[in-house]
């Protein structure tokens, strides 16, 4: 059931399909050991203005995927730091649902104890998958801000839709919906309505359960992996301008 679960929830790819350097950025290797012992890896992309953005991508592919991404949205005037979860790309291990918790923990710590960085100025944005893992440190840690991009209230609810009562046999629960509530910081939330892997509904459940202050962005036309490109600047305009304020407040 393990071995199902894993081949079920993660889609991890060992390969590196290109660097921060490769769209002009600058940036530098990172390798974090976690409380297990295990290493894992990323990137940290250097920003003009005392802030960061916590970057958890989602369970498919590793950190090379989401270069472009980070680039249009953040470069070069946010700070941004990139891991894979365990047995993703550089990330050694196993992927599971606790390793995916302690790794955003290791850089959540790496970013204040090594970076310098006041919690306050850590903005975190998950996006599917990591948008639990960043409900779950957000319910743990301090931070500014929470971005979440077509994320579910917990892995049950989508299990179900490809297979109805396969949530039963599901111990990896990521529930997101059950800790949204300890989080009370502000939150953007975006979601494709025509997302077809997480349906719409589902983001707008857990959004309707999150604290305020909190946002909704509606990516007209966007399915689950084309959220940038449909979203347009609109998408763009709608982050940026969420991480201005939050900065603002917290200088």
């Amino acid at each position: 059931m393990g071995l199902f679960e894993r081949a079920f929830i993660f889609y991890p790819e060992r390969q590196l399909c290109g660097f921060p350097s490769d769209d002009g950025m600058e940036y530098q290797d990172v390798t974090l050991q976690g409380p297990d012992g295990l290493m894992i890896h990323g990137w940290f992309i250097p920003g003009r203005r005392k802030a960061v953005i916590l970057f958890f991508h989602g369970n498919a592919g590793n950190i090379s995927h989401r270069i472009e991404k980070t680039r249009l949205l953040f470069y070069p005037e946010i700070s941004s730091l990139m891991i894979d979860y365990h047995g993703y790309g550089r990330s050694h291990g196993t992927p599971s649902e606790k390793a995916c918790y302690l790794d955003a923990l290791t850089s959540w710590e790496y970013l204040v104890l090594e970076r310098h960085f006041e919690p306050n100025q850590i903005i975190l944005l998950g996006e599917s998958l990591g948008g639990a893992v960043a409900v779950d440190l957000a319910a743990r840690k301090d931070v500014a801000a929470i971005i979440l991009e077509s994320t579910f209230p917990n892995i049950g609810v989508v299990a179900n839709r490809f297979l109805p009562g396969l949530s039963v046999f599901l111990k990896r629960k990521f529930d997101s919906l059950s800790k949204i509530s300890r989080v009370h910081v502000p939150l953007l939330q975006l979601h494709g309505d025509e997302d077809d892997l997480v349906p719409y509904e589902l983001g707008r459940k857990l959004f309707e359960a999150a604290n305020e202050p909190k946002e909704f962005f509606t990516i007209k036309g966007a399915h689950h992996n084309d959220t940038y490109e449909l979203g347009g600047e609109a998408y763009f305009q709608a982050i940026r301008e969420f991480i201005n304020r939050t900065i603002a407040v917290n200088p």
